[in-house]
């Protein structure tokens, strides 16, 4: 029963968790800064709490086969799926599965983090209630994206995450933070407006439930008849039946939505203004998961359920990763303040992460998500450190810096060791985040030019040795020599207390995925070629010999199904409704 229970609630209790202790909070009395963050980090430590439950959960419980849970990450766990807004037939509908489970570990641990490192750290105007309140609803906002299993449900978590930002570097951010805040929140709402019509498009061009469709989907007798924004229902449609033109100009929708969230090139000038005005925590948040919801969301949303949209832009989506890979680089190198350094970088890394993606295979697809993890422990470090290098100096001007290392020699080989593991240094985590998406583009998926993909490839592949450039000449400017004449005399404190405690984690991780990279490969495989299967996406035929050695025929589907009429397709669904697809607690 306790079982039954925790399955039916987990989920919903790290969404709602942090939305309660932000009202709590709400009501707290502003004079007592102490009980203030005793309780934000308190909510959050129990969020992280549930989360290890499910953790502990996915690896030791098996379904009704006796299979177990991590051994079949492709199935939907943990599955609550309610009414919602029965008007439009909307339902309250979450679920947990190995493309979700990396990012929302992520998103938990590094929430109670960026409480502990705030502990004597809130920037000015201070204000402790309102900055930690807006931290727990931007984690109320970043979880519910990760389980999300419709589509309204999921556009109402992607924009829940936008107003605390926009706060946060309103009120909290630099001198330029009026311009920065304004941009950021322009861009993201015309990207959601974009996304938003699609997720309509989808809604009215899909087929409507049927009895045996509901029974299999759990949508309820109540929702026969009517369209569905369910995505699991949607991704086992894929877009079939809709005409070429139709479908990419959909899909084009949802890549403006989530590629100026990710953000790609050209569609990344608000990231690095956001980043310098931010403040630390705030910028901490951005990297580390506020820009994996867009690539989330191509994994999700854009590719299970249209397919053939995918391959049509993929093309494209993999020539805007590699400009944004080189891009980047390149801008990181013309920089002189330490923030917006990294933040350029940004753009250069989520580039690797695109072109895993826009190959269309379990191979690029599993680097993706590995590199979005990666990304966020390491770039999220990165910045932790510029804001206590900005603390202690009061400056993050890259020609005042210098001789770090002899005047705070553990923060110096911090940044060091994260400088590293930016660059992609074998044996941490960012090695495998680069270098399988780059080799991926070696064989995209049938329908892909092979040729296109591997002088992507090239680009990447040269991206890195800028990668090295940039980050080598900012940690020997910032970090060697002897301190420049204004900071020599001056008393730099080594690494605090909190620091320690709020860094910890995140180096053990990022060594510790280094060495054992299958403690996330293992989670997303199945639930890659699940994916990938379901919309009929399949190797090439260069690849397809070793896909078969390592898969079986798991990545291979029937490649006939896209040419069906709507009512072959209603009818194929049908035959299909027994089959299970995950357990469901449905009304």
């Amino acid at each position: 029963m306790d079982k039954v229970w925790f399955d039916s609630w987990a989920l919903s209790l790290v969404v709602f968790i942090p939305l309660v202790g932000a009202l709590i909070l709400m009501a707290l009395p502003s004079k007592n800064e102490l009980v203030l963050k005793a309780t934000a980090l308190g909510v959050s430590l129990v969020s992280l709490l549930v989360g290890v439950g499910i953790v502990i959960r996915y690896l030791t419980a098996n379904d009704e086969q006796g299979q177990n849970w991590i051994d079949s990450t492709g199935t939907l766990r943990m599955v609550v799926n309610r009414p919602w807004i029965e008007v439009i037939n909307s339902r309250f509908h979450v679920g947990l599965d190995g493309l979700a489970m990396p990012m929302l570990l992520l998103s938990l641990v590094i929430v109670p983090l960026c409480i502990i490192y705030s502990w004597n750290h809130f920037p000015e105007p201070h204000n402790p209630k309102a900055f930690l309140t807006l931290i727990l609803v931007l984690a109320a906002g970043m979880n519910g994206v990760f389980v999300a299993q419709d589509l309204i449900l999921f556009f109402v978590f992607f924009e829940v995450v936008l107003l605390p930002m926009y706060f946060m570097i309103g009120i909290w951010g630099g001198e330029r933070r009026k311009y920065a805040s304004i941009k950021f929140f322009l861009y993201t709402l015309f990207g959601s407006a974009l996304m938003i019509v699609s997720f309509l498009a989808i809604y009215f061009k899909s087929p409507v439930v049927t009895p045996e469709l509901a029974e299999k989907f759990g949508l309820g007798m109540q929702t026969v008849g009517q369209h569905s924004f369910d995505i699991p229902f949607l991704a086992e449609w894929a877009g079939a039946g809709l005409s070429s033109g139709l479908t990419a100009l959909i899909f084009g929708g949802l890549f403006m939505g989530f590629a100026i969230k990710v953000p790609m090139f050209p569609f990344h000038t608000w990231l690095p203004d956001a980043h310098t005005e931010a403040p630390t925590v705030g910028s901490v948040l951005l990297a580390a998961v506020l820009l994996k919801l867009g690539t989330y969301g191509f994994i999700r949303v854009a590719i299970p359920i249209l397919p053939e949209g995918a391959v049509n832009w993929a093309p494209y989506i993999g020539l805007l990763a590699v400009i944004g890979i080189i891009y980047g680089a390149l801008g990181s190198l013309a920089q002189r303040d330490v923030k917006r350094l990294i933040a350029f970088s940004s753009v250069a890394h989520m580039g690797f992460t695109m072109l895993g993606i826009a190959t269309l295979t379990d191979y690029g697809i599993n680097a993706a998500i590995f590199g979005m993890v990666a990304h966020g422990l390491i770039t999220g470090m990165l910045f932790f450190v510029a804001g206590s290098l900005h603390e202690r100096f009061h400056t993050r001007e890259i020609d005042r810096l210098g001789g770090l290392l002899s005047q705070a020699p553990k923060l110096g080989w911090i940044l060091g060791f994260c400088a590293m593991a930016s660059l992609g240094l074998p044996g941490l985590a960012g090695f495998w985040g680069e270098f399988p998406a780059i080799l991926s583009a070696y064989n995209p998926a049938d329908g892909l030019s092979e040729g296109l993909f591997r002088g992507y490839m090239v680009v990447a592949a040269i991206g890195t040795v800028f990668a090295a450039a940039y980050l080598l000449f900012m940690y020997q400017r910032v970090a060697f020599g002897t301190p420049a004449d204004e900071f020599k005399d001056a008393h730099i404190h080594d690494v605090h207390r909190p620091e320690w405690i709020a860094w910890s984690p995140l180096l053990a991780a990022i060594v510790v995925l280094g060495i054992f990279p299958n403690l996330i490969f293992k989670q997303t495989d199945d639930a890659v070629q699940h994916m990938l299967t379901t919309a009929g996406i399949t190797a090439s035929a260069s690849s397809s010999h070793h896909e078969d050695d390592q898969h079986g025929e798991a990545g291979h589907s029937d490649n006939d199904e896209s040419e069906m009429s709507d009512d072959e397709i209603r009818e194929q669904l049908q035959d299909d409704a027994n089959a299970p697809v995950g357990e469901s607690v449905s009304e």
